[in-house]
């Protein structure tokens, strides 16, 4: 993997490489999130040493390797931690507390003493054993909450009569206490999907810890609006702008993660609406709305060229794909959205301040098109625009801060990307606070403030 992967992933101008859980576990088909072995490696991709030689192979790539851990459950395969001395050991005794309905699991008792050492030292384990760079914590908030996923009389509410797991809060704000502190430049990530506050704030000030959380409302609202026909488009325009209202509340990191591809969901290529051209089109329009969007960016593999079949553990991805033009172009796309995103602090540097945004155009549901400027102090300003319609609009009239010249950065509708190569011959330029700009079909495009 190291001499396969690594290359492709600095070739893509990808910054880290994220796996789903690499600690030993029984059943396939569950991806390593139903974990035996907290401590080991699976043997299903090599030895120890093997994982090691991967991430050493990755930072010297100039890559960073981020693994998905799994604090929230565990299975009860006997040669697991359940009942581990013939009693609850590292689970509750009373089911209330202690059984994960939705994944036929235990669940850790994070008040004992001995069970959050262990589950805080594992963190600090991938760390300094294998100098992993960060940890995504897999379904945050079914720790958080005593009634996830349970009806009433299936639960025993806290001591004050409320549905928080204070142990499990207690727990969280430990680990990443205990990993900020000690490993600087360390990241941890929750796939948190409620509105718990503070996620990413510092657990000192009362949050949890993590340095990030998973947006799952982006997620969710962004392609339930793609999955629409653009004649709907205009009914359903704050499916793009109500995310920005909440943007700033976390660190957020954008996730089109395996759980968006899979259990008869389709592709990310198959949600788009549209015949086959449109689909790229909207996919491409898609990926350059997200690198322009407030917040880090996650792909799930094998989305980077547009996958067309569902992801199943059981085969590889369909590389022969990128030997036809319009994966090819979606490939070429991501490359340089990534190149992009990395040269331009405007797109980056502000990811999870409002400072850094800016509404250019917010209501044009009509036409079903985006503006806004992302900014950042000392950088040239980029203005992101996006047109969600097949229609072109050849003399659309776009607000812009600063009269001058505008260079066209980026058009996901570029002939190299499969597009129509539609667009503005490398700029435009604002008079009296704004630009003509054109508009290609279903595109987005970002323009750079040159002067």
């Amino acid at each position: 993997m190291a001499e396969t992967l690594i290359p492709y992933v600095a070739e893509m101008g990808f910054t880290h490489i994220e796996f789903m859980p690499v600690s030993e576990h029984p059943y396939d088909p569950s991806w390593g999130y139903q974990t035996t072995g907290l401590y080991a490696p699976s043997a299903r991709f090599g030895g120890p040493d093997g994982f090691a030689r991967f991430i050493d192979g990755a930072h010297r790539a100039g890559i960073s390797v981020l693994i998905d851990w799994v604090p929230a459950h565990f299975p009860v395969d006997e040669h697991g931690l359940a009942h581990f001395d013939g009693t609850a050991l590292y689970e509750h005794e009373d089911p209330r507390l202690g059984f994960h309905p939705d994944w036929n699991t235990a669940i850790y008792n994070f008040g004992r003493r001995e069970v959050m050492s262990f589950l805080v030292n594992n963190a600090l384990f991938w760390a300094e054993h294998y100098h992993v760079d960060g940890l995504r914590v897999d379904a945050v908030a079914s720790m958080l909450y005593r009634d996830y996923s349970r009806k009433d009389g299936e639960w025993i509410p806290n001591e004050w009569g409320g549905r928080e797991n204070w142990e499990a809060v207690e727990f969280l704000r430990a680990m990443n206490k205990a990993l900020y502190g000690t490993h600087p430049g360390i990241v941890t990530i929750a796939e948190e999907s409620t509105s718990w506050p503070g996620v990413s704030k510092p657990a000192h000030e009362g949050g949890l810890g993590f340095g990030f959380k998973w947006n799952m409302g982006f997620m969710h609202d962004t392609l339930q609006y793609m999955a629409r026909d653009p004649v709907h488009r205009k009914f359903h325009h704050d499916e793009i702008t109500f995310g920005l209202v909440y943007a700033f509340s976390e660190n957020f990191v954008l996730p089109l993660s395996h759980d968006e591809v899979v259990h008869g969901k389709g592709s990310l290529l198959t949600k788009m609406s549209g015949d086959d051209w449109q689909k790229f089109a909207n996919l491409r329009a898609y990926y350059g709305l997200m690198w322009g969007y407030p917040g880090k960016k996650l792909l799930f593999m094998g989305q980077e060229f547009a996958q067309r079949r569902e992801w199943s553990e059981e085969r590889a991805l369909d590389w022969d794909l990128l030997n036809h033009p319009a994966h090819a172009g979606v490939s070429r796309l991501v490359r340089d959205l990534n190149r992009l995103y990395r040269e331009k602090p405007a797109l980056h540097a502000r990811d999870c301040e409002a400072e850094g945004f800016e509404w250019l155009v917010v209501d044009d549901a009509q036409a079903s098109v985006f503006a806004w400027l992302r900014k950042a102090p000392g950088a040239a300003p980029i203005a992101v625009v996006s047109n969600m319609t097949p229609a072109l609009h050849d003399h659309y009239r776009l607000p812009l801060p600063h009269d001058g010249l505008w260079r066209e950065v980026l058009n996901s509708d570029a002939e190299i990307y499969g597009g129509s190569g539609k667009g503005n011959l490398g700029a435009v330029t604002a008079q009296h606070g704004g630009a003509q700009i054109v508009l290609p079909p279903l595109a987005t495009v970002m323009f750079e403030f040159v002067g």
